[in-house]
């Protein structure tokens, strides 16, 4: 079975990953697909913490029917360190939204690539300069600008002060690396299962193999070298079969950060039996019609690599949406489970 794979590439121009032209991308701010009911500040706070989750990452995952001509699929997480916990996903939220051909928003002509790109589509709904995302609150100062939470404020004012003094709410030149990831465009390119790349699958993991040998992992393409410990050197992982699998799968293409098939089966990189079986026995339905979830893409562990936060951690992050995609409006909830390379007798210690 054949999954589109995604890949990390920095973008020439950011313009181009706006909401006009249904961008899949890692880090940044979210590019809103729907943009009347958008997702409540209390929706995206952490339940332990209560902080502001940032958004993760984007996948733009259409198909033809009458409720799914545009559709998306979002991923935030809170970044505290307390709140990450083994094979626990508490401090992750998944949202889906979409859209049919005929809209209030957004023409029904692809849009052009030619020249340059044009603004995105504006929300009547005031976003945070932060992040975003749903700004309810304005700047005490200023009355102009928006933010979700006091901690996004407080954030942005110290960055970019001149912008409430003038009343301007255009978005900073660099990021404010605590609430934003560094920004990616997505790029999806169907996984090859030929023979031949199989057999290269083989020389990649034998390459591999040779050079874990000589103590030289840290030459695998961009992964890090404390990034192939946390999850190549483990020596209980290197006797799990599921984790063999797993590497051997991933060895022609390492810097894969996307694994879609709506309706397949996730890549494990652990045993499933130790880390997360009973919750796949306890998949919940979808929240909006009660309908089934199925498995449609999975975020894996090179992503790490790209974020440059510390407190970040996981092995698979599998996203199960619903079956059917039922007719919504605005953002419902979906569902993800995260598994980690370490088992419960890990977890114990």
């Amino acid at each position: 079975m054949d999954f589109d794979l995604g890949f990390a590439e920095e973008p020439n121009n950011a313009a181009w990953l706006s909401n006009r032209y249904f961008p899949s991308k890692l880090g940044g701010q979210p590019a809103w697909l729907e943009l009347d009911t958008l997702p409540s500040v209390a929706q995206l706070q952490c339940k332990q913490c209560h902080s502001q989750k940032a958004f993760l990452c984007q996948l733009y995952a259409a198909f033809e029917d009458e409720y799914n001509f545009h559709r998306s699929i979002y991923v935030f997480l809170c970044r505290n360190a307390e709140c990450q916990q083994t094979n626990k996903a508490e401090n992750f939220t998944v949202l889906r939204s979409q859209l049919p051909l005929k809209n209030k928003f957004y023409s029904e002509e692809e849009p052009s690539e030619d020249g340059e790109p044009l603004p995105a589509i504006g929300s009547s709904r005031k976003l945070c300069a932060a992040c975003g995302c749903l700004a309810p609150l304005a700047c005490s100062r200023c009355k102009n600008i928006n933010y979700c939470s006091s901690s996004h404020q407080r954030a942005h004012w110290k960055q970019h002060k001149p912008s409430c003094a003038t009343g301007q709410s255009a978005q900073p030149s660099t990021p404010l690396s605590d609430i934003e990831f560094p920004l990616y465009e997505i790029v999806m390119e169907r996984e090859s299962t030929s023979e031949s790349a199989v057999k290269d699958e083989q020389a990649c993991l034998a390459e591999y193999e040779e050079l874990s040998a000589r103590g030289q992992t840290g030459e695998l393409r961009d992964v890090t070298e404390k990034e192939l410990d946390k999850y190549f050197g483990n020596a209980a992982a290197m006797e799990d079969k599921a984790f063999q699998s797993f590497k051997k799968r991933i060895a022609a293409e390492p810097e894969q950060i996307v694994r879609y098939k709506r309706g397949g089966e996730p890549l494990w990189i652990a045993n499933v039996r130790d880390t997360i079986e009973s919750q796949l026995q306890e998949l919940p339905n979808c929240s909006h019609c009660g309908g089934p979830r199925q498995f449609e893409f999975q975020l894996m562990p090179q992503m790490l690599t790209l974020l440059k936060d510390e407190n970040l951690d996981w092995g698979v992050l599998a996203i199960y949406t619903c079956a059917s995609s039922c007719p919504i409006s605005g953002y419902v909830e979906e569902h993800l489970i995260k598994q980690d390379i370490v088992g419960p007798a890990a977890t114990a210690e």
